[in-house]
């Protein structure tokens, strides 16, 4: 019963999250504002950084007990963010319903930044999360990546933006 009853309760937490809550965490304003920070990091490197907000996991996949880690790597191919000429894509995976947020990197940015340097910037932004600070903790994040991708991917120059900047709301 104890297993069911988990699994219950965590399709439910993200069958009732709504698209308003999503709205009101990340309204407007804040996309706009991460997609100008993301734009203005990716001129300092050759990193290209995605953010995709899920309201919540889809109904099957909460059920079925799928990680955040799991979606996050999946969100990675599906939106090709793997697909950079340096294979240099970041996302930034953030779970609503459950205030997760997770970092998948390319190979070639996995080789140089390692896991617990990523779950620092994923724990910036969960701590705000807890503190309804969405806003602030995601543009600190945001820093704290492209940061990170300058130190280890100074830019070489123009290159063209190979994925939006703005904020994909899921």
């Amino acid at each position: 019963m104890g297993h069911f009853a988990h699994k219950a309760g965590r399709a439910w937490r993200h069958w009732r999250s709504s698209a308003s809550e999503a709205r009101q965490a990340f309204p407007e304003t804040t996309l706009d504002a991460i997609a100008h920070a993301i734009d203005e990091g990716e001129r300092t490197h050759r990193g290209e950084v995605r953010l995709i907000v899920e309201k919540a996991l889809p109904f099957e996949a909460a059920w079925d007990g799928v990680t955040n880690r799991q979606r996050a790597i999946a969100l990675f191919a599906d939106y090709s963010v793997w697909d950079t000429e340096d294979n240099c894509g970041v996302l930034i995976y953030v779970n609503l319903a459950e205030h997760k947020v997770d970092i998948v990197a390319d190979r070639g940015i996995d080789r140089r930044i390692d896991a617990a340097t990523w779950q620092a910037v994923c724990r910036t932004m969960t701590d705000g999360f807890r503190q309804g600070r969405f806003h602030e903790a995601t543009l600190a994040a945001v820093q704290q990546v492209n940061a990170l991708l300058h130190q280890h991917f100074p830019s070489s120059g123009e290159r063209p933006n190979e994925l939006p900047d703005r904020p994909l709301m899921l």
